[in-house]
Order: C-alpha cells, then sequence, then structure tokens
C-alpha cells in the first residue's frame, strides 16, 4: 500500500518484496507454431495440419531470439511471461514512487505544484 509520508528506503523495500513474490519471471510472448517434421510420409505432415510447438520468443542484446518450449514445461513458462508483464508495471509505479519521495526528502513537490497552479 502506498503511504503518503514514503522514503525512497521504503520504496525500495517494498519493491524487493514484490519482485521476491513474483518469481519465476520471464520477458518476452509464447507462441503455438505448427510446422512440418523430417519423417518422411508423416501423415500430420501430409494433411496440411502440422506438428504444434510453443516458442518463447523476445528481443536481448539487440538481437531477437526463440526458444523451444516442451509442452511439459509450458504451464510454468506462461506463468513466468505473466509475472514478466507484472514486473513490467510494478517498475513503473516503483519508478513514480521514488521521484515522488525524492521529491518530498527534498522540499520539491509543493514548491513545483504551486508554480504551475499560477501559470
Amino acid at each position: 500500500m502506498r503511504r503518503k509520508n514514503e522514503k525512497t528506503e521504503d520504496v525500495k523495500r517494498w519493491f524487493l518484496q514484490e519482485v521476491e513474490r513474483l518469481w519465476p519471471l520471464a520477458l518476452g510472448s509464447l507462441s503455438l507454431r505448427r510446422g512440418p517434421c523430417i519423417r518422411p510420409n508423416c501423415p500430420v505432415c501430409a494433411s496440411g495440419e502440422g506438428h504444434a510447438s510453443w516458442a518463447l520468443s523476445g528481443r536481448q542484446g539487440g538481437r531477437r531470439f526463440s526458444l523451444y518450449v516442451p509442452q511439459g514445461v509450458m504451464p510454468e513458462v506462461q506463468q513466468a511471461v505473466k509475472q514478466g508483464r507484472q514486473l513490467q508495471e510494478l517498475m513503473r509505479e516503483a519508478g513514480q514512487r521514488y521521484l515522488a519521495s525524492l521529491k518530498r526528502a527534498r522540499g520539491l513537490g509543493r514548491e513545483f505544484r504551486r508554480k504551475a497552479r499560477k501559470r
């Protein structure tokens, strides 16, 4: 819960507790792909349906990546991706709370609001 007179250390403590609660984490997108196999005369490939497989895709260091996700670990990876998105939202909130606490600590919040109202 957000407090009005929160200090930067309070924001840090809150953020680290929330991150620990979110583990495991993954950043990227999951997609179901369908493609042919290497077996000759495969009935699934011949039907045009293709074999289904999951992939985790994203960017790392400016390069795209795509990793095969076995069906057996799919639920865990899906949960990690969901929690990775929650972490991004948490980071946005942490940034806002951190800035607000810095402004309060330096007495900049009220001064800025007064100047903005006079305009």
